[in-house]
């Protein structure tokens, strides 16, 4: 085994595996993020792929973080509750969602700024898939700082009923592709 991981570090070490993200794009690979000046306003993103709950990715979500409802790992208590049966933990479905936009929101990020107006309007169930979206609100470039600005967007996630079953908002900070040229749509500027 040691001789493996020394084989794959002396390979890496003579430039075999590509790791930075720009040339990994240039060589054809799916773009991973977006800078300030590909996000529009209004435009909203589907992200893929959706992601069916188990039993089991709820287990251990409630297990690494402690949160030990019965609600969540309890089938005979969570069969007398108000639903019936388990109700996956919230924090997991805000988890995913995120994690799901990531690829086409935050994959180039400085920074997450903020996540606003969490709400859980209806209830995730073991076996639910969930589908996400998110929508850009606000683009702003930095009045400080050229290189950056800051998008917000709205994600919505749906069950497969088309149930709407999370919601939030959140604001990240993103380079730019060129600082030098102005933004074309622009909703005002931050620091």
């Amino acid at each position: 085994m040691r001789a493996r991981l020394l084989a794959a570090a002396l390979h890496l070490a003579r430039g075999g595996v590509e790791t930075e993200q720009a040339a990994r794009e240039a060589s054809g690979a799916h773009p991973y993020g977006r800078y300030l000046e590909e996000f529009e306003v209004g435009d909203v993103y589907k992200h893929w792929p959706a992601k069916t709950v188990t039993e089991a990715d709820d287990h251990l979500f409630c297990l690494i973080t402690m949160n030990h409802h019965p609600l969540h790992v309890n089938d005979v208590y969570a069969a007398n509750s108000q639903q019936g049966r388990n109700v996956v933990v919230g924090s997991l479905v805000y988890s995913l969602a995120l994690g799901m936009s990531v690829s086409d929101v935050s994959g180039k990020a400085i920074a997450n700024l903020a996540t606003e107006e969490l709400k859980h309007p209806a209830p995730v169930f073991h076996g639910d898939t969930l589908f996400v979206e998110s929508e850009v609100l606000e683009v702003t470039p930095s009045r400080s700082k050229p290189d950056r600005g800051v998008v917000k967007v709205h994600t919505r996630v749906f069950n497969q009923d088309g149930t709407l079953v999370a919601e939030f908002k959140r604001a990240v900070l993103v380079p730019r592709r060129s600082p030098d040229e102005p933004m074309a749509q622009a909703e005002g500027n931050v620091e």
